[in-house]
């Protein structure tokens, strides 16, 4: 079974608001309409979401061309960053290259990359079991823990190399097809603007 993981593009960024409560910007849900205009998703394709606003924003608009539900997991979220909050971009991405640089630390309180990369594959994992196997399955989430997981799928180490933002379109909105059941990373981030059909089959 082949599935598609994809990053939510760009969100309305707001210090006063909690991170998990951002929702797309405007940039954001117009490159998710163009995805979902373009017929990507085969119709009765299975949503899998992030709990967090601004991936499940992207999968509501998704599945509604699919005609399937959105099935929601906290489990899917991005890495744990609670702990500071909002951080000024340049602060962050500091932050974000120690996290990738020492997985096995916890940096500034936020979730272990281990920890998160563990998180992940297993909800995936738990997922795909429940998937047909001539099935589709999309999920629906986060750039870091995307990252993660495609590491492992990819058997590499852990490295902020293997980020979105170092090889997909910046802003997010990037997708990588794999087949868990096989143990293959199919590709590796693309802008959701050049993920075709073929990519299903």
């Amino acid at each position: 079974m082949r599935a598609l993981y994809l990053t939510h593009p760009q969100v309305r960024i707001d210090a006063a608001i909690p991170v998990p409560l951002w929702g797309l910007s405007d940039l954001g849900r117009a490159r998710t309409e163009a995805f979902v205009t373009r017929g990507v998703v085969p119709d009765g394709a299975i949503i899998f979401s992030s709990r967090e606003t601004k991936a499940l924003q992207m999968a509501e608009l998704i599945a509604a061309a699919a005609g399937t539900p959105v099935l929601a997991d906290h489990e899917m979220g991005e890495n744990d960053r609670s702990a500071t909050g909002f951080l000024p971009p340049a602060l962050f991405e500091e932050t974000a290259d120690r996290f990738f640089a020492f997985p096995q630390q916890s940096i500034e309180g936020w979730e272990r990359a281990i920890d998160a990369q563990a998180r992940i594959v297993s909800t995936i994992r738990t997922a795909c079991a429940s998937v047909p196997a001539n099935g589709v399955a999309v999920f629906c989430g986060h750039g870091a823990v995307g990252t993660l997981l495609k590491c492992r799928l990819g058997n590499r180490r852990i490295s902020r190399e293997e980020d979105q933002g170092h090889i997909g379109a910046p802003g997010g909105g990037n997708g990588f097809v794999f087949d868990l059941a096989a143990k293959q990373l199919l590709t590796d981030w693309t802008p959701m603007e050049e993920v075709t059909p073929d990519w299903f089959a």
